[in-house]
C-alpha cells in the first residue's frame, strides 16, 4: 500500500525535527548511558526521538508509535510509526558520522515508509512503496551483481551475531569479494546508492530495519529475512538485504548452509 503524501511530508518533518538535536551534540563531551542490554544511548538519543514524537502526536494522534527509546504506544492502530533516533550509537559517542536517524511507517505490520537520515553528512534516502526511493531528491538505483564472489558486503560487526549466527555470517565473508564492517544503517544506504551489493545482520529490532525496507526496495534491491520471508514490525531481526534478486538467492542458500 502507498502511503498518502501527507504522511511523507510528516516524515520529513521528523527527520528535520531530529536534525538539529544530534547536530548539537555530536562531538561532544554528553553522557553516555548503558541500557539493560549494555547498549549506549545519549541524551541525543532521547531528544531526538521526542521532538518526533511530538509531532506524530499532533499531526496523527491515531497513530500508533514504537521507539527504540520512548516504547510503545497505541501499537495496535493501522498506521504505526517506528523510530529509531541514532542507529549506530556506539558509532555517534565515537565521532564517526555513520550513524542515521531511521523513521518508518508501518501499515498493519508492513513496512511502507522508510528514511535513513544522516544529520552531519546532510544526507537523506527516502523510500515509499509504489515510488522510485530518493537520495537528496534525486531517484537512485542498485547496481548488478549475481556472483558472491564479485560481492561487496556488510555487517555492522561480528560481534553482534550470537553463537547460532555467527558461522553463517563467516560462510559469507569468506565468499565475497570485499567484506566490510562498522557502517550501521548507512551500509544499506550505499547499497541502494548501488555502491555495496549485500548487507547481512542478525539481532536487530523493528526499529533498526523497518525503514530499510521501503528504501532498499524502492532503488530495485530485495530485502528479507534469512528465510526469504518479508520483513515485518514482528520478524526475527535476520536480515539480508542485496542490490541483486540472483546474489540474494545465492546469499540465503549460503546463510542456511545449503551451499
Amino acid at each position: 500500500m502507498s502511503p498518502p503524501l501527507e504522511f511523507l511530508a510528516l516524515a520529513e518533518r521528523l527527520a528535520d525535527a531530529a536534525r538539529p538535536v544530534i547536530r548539537r551534540y555530536f562531538r561532544t563531551a554528553v553522557a553516555i548511558d548503558d541500557k539493560a542490554d549494555d547498549s549506549p544511548v545519549t541524551i541525543a538519543d532521547r531528544e531526538a526521538e521526542a521532538a518526533m514524537r511530538v509531532l506524530i502526536r499532533d499531526a496523527f494522534p491515531d497513530h500508533g508509535i514504537l521507539g527504540e527509546e520512548h516504547g510503545a504506544e497505541n501499537t495496535g492502530a493501522e498506521w504505526v510509526w517506528v523510530l529509531d533516533p541514532i542507529d549506530g550509537t556506539k558509532a555517534f559517542i565515537t565521532g564517526k558520522p555513520c550513524f542515521g536517524t531511521l523513521i518508518a511507517l508501518a501499515h498493519r505490520g508492513k513496512p511502507v515508509l522508510g528514511i535513513i537520515d544522516q544529520a552531519i553528512t546532510d544526507e537523506r534516502w527516502l523510500g515509499a512503496a509504489g515510488r522510485p526511493t530518493t537520495f537528496n531528491g534525486r531517484p537512485i538505483g542498485v547496481r548488478a551483481c549475481d556472483d558472491l564472489a564479485k560481492a561487496y558486503a556488510y555487517t555492522t560487526g561480528p560481534e553482534y551475531f550470537d553463537a547460532a549466527t555467527r558461522p553463517a555470517w563467516d560462510r559469507i565473508a569468506a565468499r565475497v569479494k570485499l567484506p566490510r564492517y562498522g557502517a550501521d544503517c548507512y551500509a544499506y544506504g550505499l547499497l541502494a546508492l548501488g555502491f555495496v551489493d549485500l548487507v547481512v545482520e542478525a539481532g536487530l529490532k523493528p526499529y533498526d530495519y523497518a525503514a530499510l525496507v521501503p528504501v532498499i526496495q524502492g532503488a530495485g534491491g530485495i530485502v528479507t529475512d534469512w528465510l526469504g520471508g518479508d520483513l515485518t514490525v514482528a520478524s526475527d531481526g535476520r536480515v539480508c538485504a542485496a542490490g541483486d534478486a540472483a546474489l540474494h538467492a545465492k546469499a540465503l542458500a549460503v546463510l542456511a548452509g545449503e551451499s
